[in-house]
């Protein structure tokens, strides 16, 4: 791992690049102007630090607000500035970093996922292994499933800042009262369902709000819906390219049970806010989503943990944690790599850790932190991280398959899967994209 950057010329480089053309996060076939960041490094004279971000707005705002205090304050003599490039579901943000980097304009860092979905910059990303993972000692405090995540090409380009678990079930406590649920008892998804139709039936909530403006959050469902249904191994076997059509039909019919049958008649004009909103004014009584929820919820007085809104992992995923992933990504030949370095060291501390997650609803990656330190909810979040024994990455988010099935998988939702349902077609179509 003595090198920075992927070979400028890789083919498969270009040949990613071609495909994200396709899915309008580039224009041409090449990164243009990406040598060694060694290179770059010489004659850095400090400089302004960039850092673009995707937490301009919604649940990031905060989170991020906080981070940045906290680093300006640590280090008042870098010149900083923080550019918001906010969209849904990291897509504007996506497609901000890669014009950028195709035109040769490199920012210091950038908030992106790892795992699989770095290969969109495959060919434009530093090495930061020596001067920030082992020099900061992070390969023995930050949990050793980021280890694996944040290195891509036997390189190591992000340092994680948080972690969202996937399979939970946020529900407003006072309708699953008013409807006799008792959520405890929810242990598949076929006790869900039952319990969905007896919402349906005692109350005037929506028994599941769910927000259908994108097809992510349809992946997501079906995600956690296979999970619980065929086990990890089953999930496992999908993300690897290796589909049980029989798992995945059985996780699509169930799927469409909820989305015909349970969820909001405007859920397709509805976003995650939109929908989540529900939850927070008693209209609906259960969502899944991931638990970047808690920072919405954390933000309204009007609403309190355990009196108001609870959660329990989604029924039938028990001690699986399903792993999500923030990080801060370094462009290689960018015009401030030290200023990078010491950003990135910032964002593996235990103080950048906690300031950031505890306002955003995600976890500390570091395994050294005191869970007295983050409010009540993110403490059994934190826990359940550190003790889960199967990890899987997360599909919907970029951790688990490359930016081109990604996008295969939510076409065939998109497509197929959005109403009316059509198990088949999606099924098909969603074996062809991890197959490929």
């Amino acid at each position: 791992m003595s090198t920075d950057i992927d070979h400028v010329n890789d083919p498969d480089r270009r040949r990613y690049l071609k495909a994200l053309a396709a899915i309008g996060a580039v224009g041409t076939t090449g990164i243009a102007g990406c040598l060694d960041e060694g290179n770059s490094s010489n004659g850095n004279k400090g400089g302004t630090l960039e850092v673009v971000h995707g937490w301009n707005s919604g649940d990031g705002k905060a989170a991020m607000e906080a981070l940045k205090k906290a680093f300006d304050e640590e280090y008042p003599d870098v010149s900083t500035d923080y550019n918001g490039a906010g969209g849904d579901a990291n897509s504007n943000l996506n497609t901000v970093i890669a014009n950028r980097l195709q035109n040769n304009d490199l920012m210091g860092a950038f908030a992106n996922w790892p795992g699989k979905h770095l290969e969109r910059y495959k060919g434009a990303l530093m090495n930061v292994e020596k001067d920030v993972w082992e020099e900061a000692g992070f390969k023995d405090t930050i949990h050793k499933a980021t280890i694996e995540q944040c290195t891509f090409n036997d390189k190591m380009p992000a340092v994680p800042i948080g972690s969202h678990r996937m399979n939970n079930l946020f529900y407003n406590v006072q309708v699953f009262e008013e409807a006799g649920v008792d959520p405890k008892s929810l242990d598949s998804v076929d006790a869900l369902i039952s319990a969905l139709k007896t919402i349906g039936q005692n109350t005037d909530a929506v028994p599941m709000t769910q927000a259908m403006s994108g097809p992510w959050t349809n992946l997501q469902l079906f995600a956690q819906i296979l999970l619980s249904q065929s086990g990890v191994k089953a999930y496992t076997n999908f993300i690897d390219g290796n589909p049980d059509g029989k798992a995945i039909r059985s996780a699509l019919k169930a799927t469409k049970t909820i989305l015909q049958n349970h969820i909001p008649d405007n859920a397709s004009t509805l976003s995650m806010t939109e929908a989540n909103e529900k939850i927070v004014n008693g209209s609906a009584g259960c969502v899944h989503q991931g638990n970047w929820l808690y920072g919405a919820y954390r933000k309204n007085d009007q609403v309190n943990y355990q009196k108001d809104w609870d959660w329990i992992p989604f029924p039938g995923t028990e001690g699986v944690y399903v792993f999500h992933l923030d990080s801060f990504v370094a462009p290689a030949n960018n015009p401030t790599p030290k200023l990078t370095k010491q950003w990135l060291r910032f964002v593996g501390s235990k103080k950048a850790q906690i300031t950031f997650n505890k306002n955003k609803g995600s976890v500390p990656l570091r395994t050294d932190v005191d869970p007295s330190k983050l409010p009540k909810y993110l403490q059994q979040m934190y826990e359940d991280l550190r003790s889960a024994k199967q990890l899987p990455p997360t599909i919907a988010h970029g951790l688990a398959v490359t930016p081109q099935t990604l996008t295969a998988c939510e076409e065939a939702f998109r497509v197929n899967f959005m109403g009316p349902y059509k198990v088949e077609a999606a099924a098909s179509d969603l074996e062809s994209a991890v197959s490929n």
